[in-house]
């Protein structure tokens, strides 16, 4: 259960999990907003809210980056999860776009910009040594 490919694949599940509910702390508010739950609230409520979402959401990105680090017998430099932790954290926002904001819509831009960060990642795990 110790393998790299385990400790990869946890990691991955670990981040995709916590970017979920990070994307609902940092824009879930705004979707709220629209359908009247939080528009009276102070900004103080809101960023109270939020950050008892992102606390939640800790428990799980802290430990994907303490299984996926290579220091810890993970398969992956620190570099190598923050990239991957970015690419995560772009698709599960285009999906939480895509399906709660029907106002925004994706152009070419945005996919050549997404064609951009998947670039990021390949030059991220590509052997150097």
């Amino acid at each position: 259960m110790n393998s790299p490919i385990w400790s990869g694949v946890l990691t991955i599940s670990l981040l995709l999990l916590s970017n979920v509910i990070m994307t609902l702390a940092w824009y879930g508010h705004l979707k709220l907003q629209q359908m009247g739950v939080t528009t009276g609230w102070p900004l103080i409520a809101v960023i109270l809210f939020s950050w008892g979402i992102a606390l939640f959401e800790y428990s799980f990105m802290v430990p994907a980056n303490r299984i996926g680090f290579a220091d810890n017998g993970g398969p992956f430099s620190l570099l190598q999860l923050k990239v991957l932790q970015e690419c995560i954290t772009l698709v599960i926002f285009t999906i939480f776009v895509v399906i709660f904001f029907k106002n925004e819509h994706l152009h070419w831009n945005h996919f050549v910009s997404f064609l951009l960060l998947i670039a990021a990642v390949f030059f991220a795990f590509l052997k150097t040594d």
